[in-house]
């Protein structure tokens, strides 16, 4: 067997190695809507230190490193900051340790975090001249440095072409054109992010034009004593460029701090001003506004804005739209429920329809009968499972990762997946979980770890699955009518999301944020399709067989020697009790463990006629629904999640669902003999 190799970079940038980025940019240039395409379920929030302006920051992984990305107020010009900018800009500079100028401001620094191993600036590329004085600005902090080229398909759109190429060998710092409200370009902004961090490579850039490097290097030699470098701890030319621009800030600090050269200073910069067309921070200014618009025409190139584009182009435009692309994403949905409504269905009585059939006139007396008739309905039970969900589900959804549908689906969902401290990737586990909750413990498994991982276990077992679906409908259709059908299935949604928040909430601690990779789009291959679909569910038919038979059997041993009496008066505090139910919907209650299709069979038999609107009223009915769609998840479900989670987690998410199952249906039959009572 032939094992690949793949090359790992070392040392790696985690933990206390790991990268420190800053996303620095104009107001609207798109740098926060970068933060949220990466961001953690709950990123760190929190003011710098004397504004109202805050910050946030999170931790993303970049391959096999870490990066940690924060996320600064808008910043228009480094010369003349307002309040909020320059608390930013200190951040910037200096992180969070104080320099021996800031020694005499009160408090500490403008935030507790490392200062930024890498700048990214954010530019908007149809705005690109105002977004180039900004990176010029950037660049004699002489810092490692990235420049995304943002808004780039809006500025197409308007007919404005920018040369990525050409800006990156003028500005000599990588520029990486991106969209970040359709997640494009972002894993190459942060590889790009991470390649300038290891490194650390800044190639000299000229910070002027030459007549006003020639006017100041009087002043430059001035500013250039040990002591003020010590105190700025900043790049000398940098430092000269604000005291020749009247940075307030500098100017200030140098007459606090070093009195006796300030009047030299001043000496210089008349002189200079004196040499020079106009003031020097004038001309610091026109200069900079020059070289960025002379910049920015050589990189445009205006065309028409009516670029034919071919159908992945609107593909894209439409599914990863924030607003459309939810269409897309409920389209997907759509297509999922039909699957397990009808194609399921369909193989469902064509294969363990026919079993169930085949084996109902098999009526066993003795206990061995019973022990191996309970061996062949869990095989059945196998079937109804792998056959009609599991296989046709994982065969569909690994087709349309293929595709590259699903990645973007992710994309689109992940920030109102964020809201119950969940990443848009699993989007996919709980597309399967439609059909069978088995498969979409396991795909979470894989997608997720940690808190994340916990929290989604928990959730899908409370997703109506196929099974629970069935019963819904078939009990429900015929005696709530559709509006009680929808009202249940509604309230479905409400408890899950109910329960993410809470869960959220509860465990507070975030994992890392997640860069989705948008691929491009292609045709599934029929080999590696079905690999991957025989690699998802070989491990499951392992885990499920040997439990499915095992719980069957105890079932039908239980069943055979009388024991039905003695489980309904045990369960008489929930049936009886807390559902108002009869007595006799106990043993349905327990054998829905085993599966959920099989307590509506034993509903029948219970009650002895499969009119149940007969013996039950409106309430009862609901109320039990309800109960059944949440309650401990089928045995499968649970040994999966076993064998994926541990036990801890297993048994967290059986807690929440029993939970949300007495909540939910205690509430329901509350809320009802409320109404009945009032009508």
């Amino acid at each position: 067997m032939h094992i690949a190799t793949v090359p790992v970079r070392t040392p790696l940038l985690r933990g206390e190695r790991r990268v420190w980025v800053a996303l620095v940019g104009g107001p609207r240039s798109g740098k926060s809507t970068i933060f949220d395409a990466v961001a953690s379920t709950a990123p760190e929030r929190n003011r710098l230190a004397g504004t109202a302006s805050g910050y946030r920051a999170c931790t993303v992984r970049v391959g096999f490193d870490e990066v940690s990305v924060i996320d600064l107020p808008g910043i228009r010009s480094l010369q003349h900051a307002s309040h909020d900018e320059l608390a930013a800009l200190k951040y910037l500079y200096w992180g969070d340790e104080r320099p021996q100028v800031s020694s005499h401001e009160p408090g500490g620094p403008p935030a507790p975090l490392a200062r930024p191993t890498v700048i990214v600036a954010v530019v908007d590329a149809a705005r690109l001249e105002s977004g180039l004085e900004l990176v010029l600005e950037l660049l004699a902090l002489e810092r490692p440095m990235v420049v995304a080229l943002n808004r780039i398909d809006e500025a197409r759109e308007k007919g404005l072409y920018v040369n990525a190429a050409l800006l990156s060998r003028r500005l000599r710092v990588p520029v990486v054109p991106t969209a970040a409200l359709m997640g494009q370009g972002i894993p190459q902004l942060f590889a790009a992010a991470v390649h300038a961090a290891c490194t650390g490579a800044v190639l000299p850039h000229a910070a002027g034009s030459r007549h006003i490097t020639e006017r100041l290097a009087p002043l430059r030699q001035a500013l250039g004593s040990p002591e003020i470098d010590t105190a700025f701890r900043l790049p000398h030319d940098f430092v000269t460029l604000q005291v020749a621009g009247r940075n307030p800030y500098f100017i200030d600090e140098l007459r606090q701090h070093f009195p006796q050269c300030v009047q030299e200073l001043e000496r210089l910069m008349r002189e200079a001003d004196a040499d020079l067309p106009r003031p020097v921070h004038e001309e610091l200014h026109a200069d900079r506004h020059h070289r960025a618009a002379v910049l920015a025409e050589e990189a445009t190139q205006i065309a028409s804005p009516h670029e034919r584009h071919d159908w992945r182009h609107w593909l894209d435009r439409f599914f990863l739209h924030p607003h459309w692309g939810l269409l897309g994403m409920l389209a997907v949905f759509a297509a999922v429920l039909f699957v397990v409504l009808e194609v399921s269905a369909w193989l469902d009585a064509m294969t363990a329809a026919r079993l169930v059939e085949y084996l109902a006139d098999w009526q066993p007396a003795s206990l061995p009968g019973v022990v191996a008739r309970a061996v062949a309905d869990g095989l059945v039970g196998l079937v109804a499972i792998v056959v009609p969900y599991m296989i046709p589900l994982v065969l569909l959804l690994v087709s349309l990762e293929e595709i590259g549908l699903m990645q973007r689906v992710a994309f689109v969902v992940d920030r109102a997946f964020h809201k119950i401290g969940l990443h848009g990737g699993i989007a996919v586990p709980f597309l399967l979980g439609l059909g069978c909750n088995v498969p979409a413990i396991a795909s979470a498994a894989r997608a997720a770890s940690g808190r994340e991982r916990t929290i989604a276990s928990a959730l899908i077992t409370l997703l109506p699955c196929s099974a629970r679906s069935a019963i819904i409908l078939a009990v429900g259709g015929k005696h709530l009518g559709s509006l009680g059908v929808i009202a249940i299935f509604a309230l479905a949604g409400i408890v899950i999301a109910a329960c993410g928040v809470f869960l959220s909430r509860r465990r507070s601690e975030a994992g890392p944020g997640r860069i989705h990779d948008i691929p491009p789009y292609g045709l599934p291959k029929l080999r590696p399709l079905l690999a991957e679909t025989w690699g998802r569910t070989r491990d499951i038919l392992t885990i499920v067989t040997p439990l499915l038979v095992s719980g069957s059997v105890v079932l039908a041993v239980l069943n055979h020697v009388g024991a039905d009496t003695a489980i309904n008066s045990i369960l008489a505090p929930i049936t009886a009790g807390w559902l108002g139910l009869p007595l006799a919907l106990g043993v349905p209650i327990l054998f829905g463990v085993l599966r959920k299709e099989l307590s509506l069979l034993m509903i029948y038999q219970a009650l002895g006629t499969m009119e149940i609107g007969a013996v039950l009223d409106v309430v009862q009915i609901s109320t039990f629904l309800v109960f059944l769609m949440f309650y401990f998840p089928c045995v499968s479900t649970f040994a999966v999640m076993l064998r994926s989670n541990g036990r801890r987690d297993a048994a967290f998410a059986v807690s929440v669902a029993m939970a949300a199952a007495f909540a939910a249906s205690g509430a329901t039959r509350v809320l009802l003999e409320a109404v009945r009572l009032a009508l």
